[in-house]
């Protein structure tokens, strides 16, 4: 599942948007339409249903907008604003001393 980190937070609108990284205090603008595949994503689909909506929205083929989305999804990761693992649930009651 791909998801933002917890330390970036989103102000996404169809026009554009961007991801505050908390960390460093910089924003990464995006476009109208890495804004809308980054909603996608968020709104929990996969990679390929959000590709798949996103064909639809833009009027692209299929395997153009799975392209698209795959590099968004790919660029904000390697920028590390977002990851693909699961969100971890806190620490077990045996590592408490860690």
């Amino acid at each position: 599942m791909w998801r933002l980190r917890e330390s970036t937070h989103p102000v996404l609108t169809d026009e554009g948007g961007a991801l505050l990284d908390e960390h460093t205090g910089r924003w990464t603008h995006l476009s109208p339409t890495a804004a809308a595949a980054v909603m996608l994503l968020l709104a929990g689909a996969t990679h390929e249903e959000a590709a798949g909506q996103y064909a639809l929205r833009y009027s692209l083929a299929a395997e153009q907008a799975a392209a698209d989305v795959r590099t968004v999804a790919g660029t904000l990761t390697a920028q590390g604003l977002a990851a693909t693992e699961p969100p971890r649930r806190g620490r077990r009651w045996w590592g408490w001393w860690r």
